[in-house]
């Protein structure tokens, strides 16, 4: 099994919105950060990929089976944004439901994680902060042994230390190779940090789905003056944005732009800039 979760062409379309024959993968083993900005359609095509909407076409293949059957949703750990369970409950009462829904629930585990955490088992959940409550669903959904982890914007409004502690926890998950995960965030400094490849997704399609090693190594944006801007090969541009005092040019080869305009300045591009560029800037 090459790929953890391939998605081919899903559509789905509601009154004001569209997601328009989106396509990516997974591949096993790697972490894969799908990024965009807020409505872009990253819920939307996590919820058709886990049959939670029903989309209109399109197949999505989850563990190498396109039927999410029980089994295969055993394998699938799931973290959404906000509280994933009834905030009546404690973590040990969650434990009991828990032991219930899956076979492969892990009681051992669970409370090793709580501890790790520092997670109090018997307080309720409603006590919780929001980073607590996280680190409690990120706990429950590796405490079934899942191969395939989906996050929905799991790391947002935390502060940085708890984002980090679960950063960490991620790239010690996917030191299985039979481990992957998809992590939907808009925080694209964490993905920089932990993804192998990153897909962009803006108004309900996919702009780009790429190795974030090129995007952070070869990427570039060319910063130039109006007589400099006329001179460019327009083919070696993805985009470009006119500020107050300069252009912004996005290229996806800087050591060659560099090579051909010596001049003119080229710094590395983060994926925040990148994203923004593709959104807000005209296309070359």
């Amino acid at each position: 099994m090459d790929s953890a979760l391939t998605v081919s062409g899903l559509t789905k379309t509601y009154p004001d919105f569209v997601l328009d024959s989106v396509s990516f993968s997974v591949p096993s083993g790697s972490i894969v950060g799908l990024i965009g900005e807020n409505g872009a359609g990253k819920s939307t095509t996590i919820n058709a990929a886990l049959g939670l909407i029903r989309k209109e076409s399109g197949r999505v293949s989850i563990l190498g089976r396109e039927d999410l059957d029980s089994d295969t949703r055993e394998e699938i750990g799931v973290v959404f944004d906000g509280s994933n369970y009834p905030e009546i409950l404690s973590p040990r009462k969650l434990n009991r439901i828990m032991k219930n829904i899956y076979r492969t629930w892990d009681e051992m585990a669970y409370f090793r994680l709580l501890g790790q955490f520092s997670l109090p088992p018997d307080k309720q959940i409603k006590q919780f902060s929001k980073g607590m409550k996280m680190k409690l669903a990120i706990s429950a959904a590796l405490s079934h042994h899942p191969k395939l982890l989906i996050l929905d914007e799991a790391t947002s409004g935390l502060d940085p230390v708890i984002r980090d502690d679960i950063l960490d926890m991620l790239l010690d998950f996917v030191q299985d190779e039979t481990h992957s995960i998809l992590l939907s965030s808009h925080i694209t400094s964490d993905l920089e940090k932990i993804a192998d490849y990153i897909v962009f997704i803006h108004q309900g399609k996919v702009v780009f789905s790429k190795p974030k090693d090129e995007l952070m190594e070869r990427y570039g944006i060319l910063k130039c003056g109006a007589a400099q801007f006329d001179v460019l090969d327009r083919t070696e541009i993805i985009a470009y944005r006119k500020m107050d005092y300069e252009w912004q040019v996005l290229v996806s080869d800087r050591e060659n732009m560099w090579k051909k305009y010596s001049k003119v300045m080229i710094v590395p591009a983060t994926i925040d800039e990148i994203m923004l560029l593709c959104v807000k800037g005209e296309k070359g």
